[in-house]
Parts: structure tokens; sequence; C-alpha cells
């Protein structure tokens, strides 16, 4: 790798030191597992229980997994098993796996950059309407997660995504996730550059790899080139994002340690350039850095950003430069603040003249049904390509704009509309209580019900409301929906209502944001605030979003956020 040195930094060359008790750090202390998650991945890398799926288990059945394969290794090939219906959220932190857990799985269809063809998404719609029950949930990594899969049909299932290209490999455990990347990749007139190229090498050479199978835990990344910022970088382990750098031209600057979840920590900057053609290895520097270095005797400590918290951002560049890269990286520039929201609802023009078509599904629910629809619909107008978002939306390119009517017709018939009220293109939601064993709330049904009612209660409202106000709703602490982030973050728990009675609702998060999640703020990326005591049922979560948002809009300042508003008022306007 050929690397273009800066001038010679002051930064001290101190290498990481041994705390007072091992931590796990494979570099520092040793490979010796200090817990049993750490056991069962050194017994056996998780990439091996593939075999034992397709030659074993599903011939024998769901009674023939051992635990240690159903609730650890099979998530190195995306599967989990899906909640028991029927137990109420109340009894989530109550039960055991095995009594919370149903006999189907979730499974993650990695899609790295959100990319597919048509031909690829009428293979994924198939196998949801044929082995899936017809469901098909779009994530906010780009992925798409079915749900009721037999482990029988699990090979089948391989057998046809990798036909196309495809694969569940690593869409879950503690390995390299999937690659978020821009959907406007190489087609946008204002792209600094194409990320495709880096996101297709680090996905040749380094997913599968065993070498990087046994992370301290997940390891979430993301590359853009779009000034939109459109890759959520601030909450990833690792971001490339396109930046101009003065003399060397169009590159990346190198993000570090974002995380949300329990303990919330945005990324750092560690101010360097990292050319195009340096991209994949600086990328695999990182990750080997958190293989090597991140801490793994607490698994609720073993995340990237609890390194970088420790070590700082010099001290980690400085180990990346010397141990993995064996030269220094030129510094470079920050990226200039967003030039729009980074969802790209809406109708646009590409580079090339043809359009695309920003489409907003209700919180990521479609179908196998809806999909194929879509890929009909985009083959008639000229379209054989689709992305999709980090904020659960589609966004089909290449549209022909003489059909671009008729297009946009048949997809809002599929419950897919490029001119969504500013709550539904706002809003998200993670699986919740439905499928997901952590979850102790309703999510998607909730967060769409809320849409709805959001529409009529503020219908008088919206057209005075240029910018937009995120609503995201999460079953549980874990954050999938990105709560701190958003201007409305719900967490959901068991609440008190007003007569005395414990009923689903959330705890609220006011006035989150990320830099590429819509228009700019004064406040730019940051965590949201908590009001002592502030929550709501899930009956009356309309009520109160809807109050919050006329005061808001009544006591605002000019063009003032939400997000900026909220760190402004005092707790009262808020509740």
């Amino acid at each position: 790798m050929t690397i273009d040195a800066s001038p010679p930094r002051t930064v001290a060359k101190v290498r990481p030191s041994r705390s007072a008790r091992p931590q796990g750090q494979w570099a520092i202390d040793g490979r010796e597992p200090l817990n049993a998650n750490e056991v069962f991945k050194a017994q056996d890398n998780g990439l091996n229980v593939r075999e034992r799926i397709e030659q074993v288990y599903a011939r024998a059945g769901f009674d023939a997994i051992p635990t240690e394969d159903l609730h650890g290794r099979f998530r190195w090939w995306g599967l989990y098993t899906q909640r028991k219906p029927g137990i109420d959220g109340g009894r989530t932190a109550q039960l055991e796996p095995h009594e919370l857990e149903d006999r189907y799985f979730m499974l993650r269809v990695r899609i790295d950059g959100g990319a597919l063809t048509t031909d690829q998404l009428r293979v994924v719609a198939g196998i949801s309407t044929e082995l899936a029950r017809d469901t098909a949930d779009i994530s906010d990594r780009q992925n798409v997660q079915y749900h009721w899969v037999r482990i029988e049909d699990v090979p089948e299932i391989w057998r046809r995504l990798e036909s196309v290209g495809l694969e569940t490999t690593e869409a879950c455990g503690d390995t390299p996730r999937v690659i978020l990347g821009s959907p406007l990749a190489g087609i946008a007139a204002d792209e600094i550059l194409d990320p495709t190229p880096v996101i297709e090498e680090i996905q040749r050479r380094f997913i599968g790899d065993p070498e990087l199978a046994n992370l301290p835990r997940k390891f979430k990344s993301a590359i853009t080139g779009h000034p939109s910022l459109d890759v959520v970088h601030e909450i990833n382990d690792i971001s490339l994002v396109g930046v101009v750098h003065p003399e060397l031209g169009p590159g990346y600057d190198l993000w570090v340690g974002g995380g949300l979840s329990t303990a919330p920590r945005l990324a750092e900057r560690l101010g360097v350039f990292v050319a195009p053609e340096q991209a994949a290895d600086v990328w695999h520097g990182v990750i080997r850095v958190f293989r090597d270095y991140g801490f793994r005797r607490l698994r609720n400590k073993a995340r990237l950003k609890f390194l970088l918290a420790d070590w700082g951002p010099e001290r980690f560049r400085q180990v990346l430069e010397d141990e993995y890269l064996g030269a220094p990286l030129p510094d470079g520039p920050p990226p200039p603040p967003p030039s729009g929201p980074g969802d790209h609802v809406g109708v646009h023009r590409q580079k090339d003249g043809r359009l695309y078509a920003g489409l907003a599904p209700t919180v990521g629910r479609v179908s196998g049904t809806t999909l194929t629809g879509l890929a009909d619909l985009a083959e008639a107008a000229g379209s054989r390509r689709i992305r999709f978002t980090p904020h659960q939306k589609v966004v089909v390119l290449d549209l022909d704009p003489e059909g671009i009517d008729a297009f946009l017709d048949g997809a809002a018939a599929l419950g897919l509309t490029a001119t969504p009220s500013i709550f539904r293109r706002s809003t998200m939601a993670c699986t919740g209580i439905e499928f997901c064993k952590l979850a102790i709330v309703e999510t998607k049904a909730t967060a769409a019900r809320a849409i709805a009612e959001l529409e009529e209660r503020l219908s008088d409202l919206e057209p005075l409301l240029d910018q937009p106000i995120t609503l995201h709703v999460n079953g549980c602490p874990n954050s999938c929906a990105r709560i701190q982030v958003a201007d409305i973050g719900l967490k959901g728990q068991i609440v008190t209502d007003d007569d005395g009675r414990q009923v689903p609702g959330f705890q609220v998060h006011l006035g989150g944001g990320l830099a590429g999640a819509g228009a700019p703020t004064e406040t730019g990326a940051g965590l949201g605030r908590t009001v002592r005591g502030l929550k709501v049922t899930a009956d009356d979560l309309s009520a109160y979003v809807e109050r919050v948002v006329r005061r808001y809009a009544a006591s605002r300042t000019g063009a003032e956020s939400f997000a900026t508003w909220v760190h402004r008022v005092t707790d009262e306007e808020l509740s």
C-alpha cells in the first residue's frame, strides 16, 4: 500500500499498556477466553456452522440444534430465533431465551451498499412469498429481514440468494456486518466520489475471512461519497466520508468509534485523509485494531467505542499507523455540513439525465409481493437498479423521464410514495415485540398508527413545518431504531397509566440528530436529552407528539430546528 505522508506530527509515541486487570485484549492479555461467549467462539469459528446447518440441522430439524449453535454461531449466517407469539413485554426480562423463542427464524440478507439489481430483487421477493410468509422488512442497515423461516428451508434460501450474488454471511454475530453505502453511489451529479469500488473490494477480500470472524462484538461500517452525508457516519464503528483534500483531491475522512445502544457515543474523526486506493487497507487496519485491542472481558464494554473512549483519537491513529499500516496517513479536512436530507425521498435528476425516485414505505414494512411489484414497475420504467437506504427507504435509479408518472402511480398503489407526509417520511421503527425476543413493546403497528393519526391531527400545521421532525420508535433499550439521535426518540418499556395499570409505553428522548438525517441544524449531530419522569403510553403517543410539535411551532425562533428548540426550552414545555 502506498501512503502519502504528511509533515511529521508531534504526537508522543505511546504504546498501549496493560491495564491493572486483564480486559481480554488479545494483543496485551493473550487469547484466553474470559467469558462464555469468548469460550464458544474459541472452540469453533462461527463460520463453520454453515456445514452443520446444511448437512445436519436442515435434515434433522429444529430439535437437533445444540444451544451453542442455535444461540451463538447461527448469527454468523444471519439467523436468530424469533419471538414466540403471545408473550407480553412484561415477561421479556423474566424468561430464558429458550422460553421466549419460537421454532422459526429471522434471517437477514446482507446487502452491502443497499444495492440490488431487479433480478436480485425478484429473488429476494420470491424467497419472501414462498418461504417466509410474505415477510420482508427493510432495516435501517440497508438489509432485508425475513421472518417465519424454517431451518429446513435455509439451504434452499442460500442457494437462491447465491445464484444471484447475494449472501447472509456475517449478517449478524461478532463480525464485520453489512457495509452501509450511499444510495446515490455512481449516479449523483454532486457526488464527490463513488464508494462502490471500495465497498466491493472490502466485501471481496474480507467478508467471510476466518481471521476477522471472531471480533469482540459486532463491527459496523459506512462509506459515502455524497455531500448529504447519507450513511449515519457518526454512529458506526468505522466510516469513510467523502471529502476533497486541497492538495490530494477527492478521498475520504476517517471516523471511528460510534455506536448507540444503552451507552451511546458518537464517532470521532482521526483527522486523516484516506485516498480511494488506500481505503480498503485502512478499513482492514481499523478492524484489526478492534480485533486485537478491543475489550473482551465484559460483553457490554466490547464495542469499539469503548476502546476509543479509553485511548482517544490520537492514540488510536498512532497504533493504526505504526502497527497496522506501517506508515503515517496525511492529515485531512473534515466534511462540510450536509448538502440536504440524506434519505433521498422524492424525484431527482441523475448526472446522466435520467431520474431516480426515493420512495417511503411505512417504517420499512414491505413484503415479497410488494417487492415483486416494485421490480415490475422499475423495469417497465427503464430501471434495473434498486437501492435501500439507512432510513428504511427505497431508491429506484435510472428511470425514464417519460415514464415517471406511471411509475409513481404504480409505486403509490404498492404503498411506496415519493411524496410522503412529514411524519411518514421521518418515522422509523425497529422489529418490536412481534418478532424480537428482546422487545418489550410493539413498534411497527404502533408507529404506523401514530403516522396516520398525526397526519390528521397536524394537517393544519404540516405546511408550516419547513424541516423534518424525526420520530424513532424502539421496542427496548438497545436502540436499533436510533432513538438517541432522533428529534423524538421513544424507548419501549412498561409504564403506569393514569389508572395505575401497567401498560406498554415509552421513555422519551428529545432533540437528537445526525448530520445526514435531515436538514442541517444549528447544533449539528448530537444525542437527545431526557426529561425526568417523561414517559408516554402507547395509546397516548400521538397526543404527546402533537402537543410537543405544536409548542415547537408556536415558540420557535425563525427557522430554528426542533433539536435546537428542545435544547433551550424548559422541561415543562417538553412534557
